[in-house]
């Protein structure tokens, strides 16, 4: 089987590399003299990289495409203030002979101990009517498994394998701990709306390869696919009230809080408020550590200018847990 000895985020500028990658995108193009090459951006669990194919472009071009794993030998260059490769042979080989797990990004917590907590959470909860549901839906064999792999998103925050069940844990845990401060909060029925706020994302994303949409994500999206979800498993609890319903589903449909944000409702519950801002903060609070991470640089106390947040970010109170030990 083949080992990747090198990652993305390690190469350096002059390196010859040799290695294994996944195929992110292919595009044939050709130079202002008409000579054909090969545009690619390669990827590997650390990130992505893009790389040229000057010379055999053609013949190279029918040995692999888009989605293939592939080993390449290559040298680095620094093109526009970035590594780029530059491709001498490039060739596909099988799934079967190399580790998938080296080619898309993963949660560095444990999923079996995540879903536990969660687990442990949903046994606590004491309306009954509650309980019962969400031990219905997470008993479905297909929704567990999908739920502890799926990312949150596609790009932004919390996009890796895992990523659905670390958000849905974090806002959990935010709702568990801040309705206690709030005294006209149902604490039962915010957790509920937690835990499930995000669930159609496991139909909305595929992830066998990279993260892309599915055809339900694009025509239906997340949002619909959850309610989708709650109809199904509370068909199956006739005694379910049907005003805890219609709640739970506001919920699911108002969770991002702004019909420009993709809302078909806004929140009207105190409960849904609350579910919106606790969604926001810790999708953004994600998206922005992960971008200082990327930008971190020992001679700057600031990221790049951030076109997402419209802003540039100061860096220097950031506690990168992978070089600080005391948090």
């Amino acid at each position: 089987m083949t080992s990747k000895t090198i990652y993305i985020n390690e190469i350096k500028e002059n390196c010859k590399i040799e290695d294994i990658f996944l195929v992110l995108d292919k595009n044939v193009a050709a130079t202002k003299n008409g000579k054909p090459y090969i545009a690619l951006n390669l990827s590997d669990k650390t990130g992505s990289v893009k790389a040229r194919v000057w010379d055999n472009a053609e013949k190279l071009s029918q040995q692999f495409d888009a989605g293939d794993i592939v080993t390449v030998k290559s040298y680095s260059v620094s093109y526009q203030g970035d590594i780029q490769l530059n491709v001498n042979n490039i060739l596909k080989i099988s799934d079967d002979d190399t580790d998938l797990t080296f080619f898309l990004p993963s949660s560095e917590n444990d999923p079996d101990k995540c879903m536990e907590e969660i687990f442990e959470i949903i046994n606590k909860i004491k309306n009954d009517h509650l309980k019962k549901l969400l031990q219905t839906i997470f008993s479905d064999d297909f929704i567990l498994s999908a739920f502890k792999k799926a990312p949150a998103a596609k790009t932004i925050h919390h996009d890796y394998i895992g990523g659905l069940l670390d958000h849905t844990l974090n806002v959990t845990r935010l709702a568990k701990d801040l309705s206690k401060y709030y005294k006209n909060i149902d604490m039962d029925l915010l957790i509920a709306g937690a835990i499930l706020h995000d669930i159609g994302k496991i139909y909305e994303l595929s992830y066998d390869r990279n993260f892309e949409y599915t055809d339900a994500g694009r025509l239906v999206g997340h949002i619909s696919i959850g309610v989708e979800i709650l109809n199904e498993k509370v068909s199956l609890l006739p005694d379910f009230p049907l005003e805890l319903t219609l709640i739970l589903k506001h919920m699911i449909l108002s969770h991002h809080g702004k019909f420009e944000f993709g809302s078909p409702k806004r929140p009207k519950t105190l409960e849904a408020m609350m579910l919106h801002y606790l969604d926001d903060i810790d999708s953004k609070i994600c998206a922005v550590s992960d971008y200082i991470k990327k930008e971190l640089k020992p001679d700057s106390k600031w990221t790049g200018y951030n076109r997402l947040l419209d802003r540039f970010i100061y860096t220097d109170t950031f506690l990168n847990s992978e070089t600080d030990e005391d948090r």
